[in-house]
């Protein structure tokens, strides 16, 4: 058996930096993510006025409840979309003029519905070239509150954007969804917000919260379940392998977990304890079809196996994946026919024939670090797979070739 050490969530902490900045109080977090879309995050906090100081293995941010520490600041959101929405959102709940920019590739993200909620709410945000998409600007005068309706329909970070800003407003904020995609990060958003303090409550589709601001906590940052995909799908497609994950257990937070749920339908033997998560092979992986409507990042690790399998592998309810880092379900399927295998491909759907994955093939990896470190997977079989881009791994995983390639190694 192979335990692997899995770095702490990226969604977990990005969270944890919105929330801490915005206590009452000094927050130290746990075995926070050291990648480029976290200390992207965090950069922009200080670009904002608020102390964030790092060490290893633990991050304390000094909150500042009014809002950021400064009047005047330009902050740069790299290639972080929680980074994007999130930053300008607490902004917006300061007083000052903040402008924000981003990458080309987070430039072509959409921000719409969050940018169209915040100014319902009163917000004076202005978009500096295309509407719905960064760069803007805030120009704060904090936010009041009331009630707003909101489709989170492209991506559950606009929900939880306007979640976290709650606490922050002087009324509280009462939000309505019509549609509401990758719902279990949502409920990661309303477990954090209570740890901090916040009351926060769902009534159906409305979620109602109180002004209550937020006080400082010592928080410790679970592991990444999206990463952990890669090596438990890595068990389950090679015979005789098992791998566990600690600190993945009964109680975490993150909705992506349940991709192992997927692996056990496809016949791996997977073990689920109080606090660790373990994979093992049965030299069968069999096809299925699968609704990844709410672990949608976990897609392309699915679609990396799925030659593998003894039938058809079909994903469905997965729109959202095509305004990710890329197009995932166009990448997953070019990349999968430049391996020789047979793809089909919908508008929310994409469907994979078993088959032979034939090398020397370098993957296309349009600057997704999901897209490399799924197709590490299946390299696993596939001698002769290289990455055009190999470094975006950096994102959520800087150390990943070197992790993955000891784990590779190892009988």
């Amino acid at each position: 058996m192979t335990v692997i050490d899995i770095p702490g969530s990226k969604s977990v902490t990005a969270r944890a930096l919105f929330l801490a900045a915005a206590a009452e109080g000094t927050t130290t977090l746990l075995r926070p993510l050291v990648s480029d879309d976290t200390e992207g995050f965090a950069e922009g906090l200080g670009a904002l006025g608020y102390a964030v100081r790092r060490e290893p293995g633990a991050w304390h941010i000094e909150g500042r409840p009014a809002g950021p520490g400064t009047a005047d600041a330009d902050v740069y959101c790299r290639d972080g979309a929680t980074t994007a929405r999130f930053l300008p959102t607490l902004a917006a709940a300061g007083h000052g003029t903040f402008r924000f920019d981003a990458s080309a590739q987070m430039r072509r993200r959409p921000l719409g519905p969050l940018s169209t909620a915040l100014r319902e709410l009163g917000v004076d945000l202005r978009h500096g070239e295309r509407d719905g998409h960064h760069p803007l600007a805030v120009h704060a005068a904090g936010v009041k509150g009331g009630a707003l309706t909101l489709d989170a329909g492209q991506s559950s970070q606009y929900l939880t954007a306007l979640l976290m800003l709650g606490p922050l407003t002087a009324e509280g904020l009462d939000i309505t969804v019509t549609d509401l995609v990758s719902e279990p990060y949502v409920e990661i958003t309303l477990a954090m917000m209570r740890s901090f303090g916040a009351e926060v409550a769902r009534d159906g589709r409305t979620y109602r919260v109180a002004p209550t601001g937020y006080e400082a906590a010592r928080y410790p940052i679970e592991p990444d379940a999206s990463t952990a995909s890669y090596f438990f799908a890595a068990a389950a497609l090679q015979p005789g392998r098992e791998v566990t994950v600690p600190g993945l257990g009964t109680g975490a937070l993150q909705g992506d977990l349940a991709f192992v749920d997927v692996l056990r339908r496809m016949g791996a033997e997977v073990e689920v304890t109080a606090d660790a998560t373990t994979v093992r092979s049965t030299g069968t992986l069999r096809g299925l079809t699968v609704n990844m409507r709410d672990i949608s990042d976990t897609m392309p690790t699915l679609a990396a196996i799925a030659p593998f399998a003894d039938g058809p592998v079909r994903i469905e309810d997965v729109a959202n994946t095509r305004v990710k880092e890329c197009d995932r379900l166009d990448a997953c399927a070019e990349n999968l026919r430049r391996l020789g295998i047979t793809v089909t491909t919908g508008p929310d759907w994409i469907e994979i024939q078993p088959g032979t994955p034939a090398g020397p093939v370098e993957i296309a990896t349009h600057g997704d670090h999901r897209i490399v470190m799924s197709f590490a997977v299946t390299a696993l079989r596939t001698p002769g797979i290289t990455f055009d881009d190999p470094g975006c791994v950096r994102k959520t995983f800087p150390d990943f070739h070197h992790e993955f390639g000891a784990f590779a190694r190892t009988p």
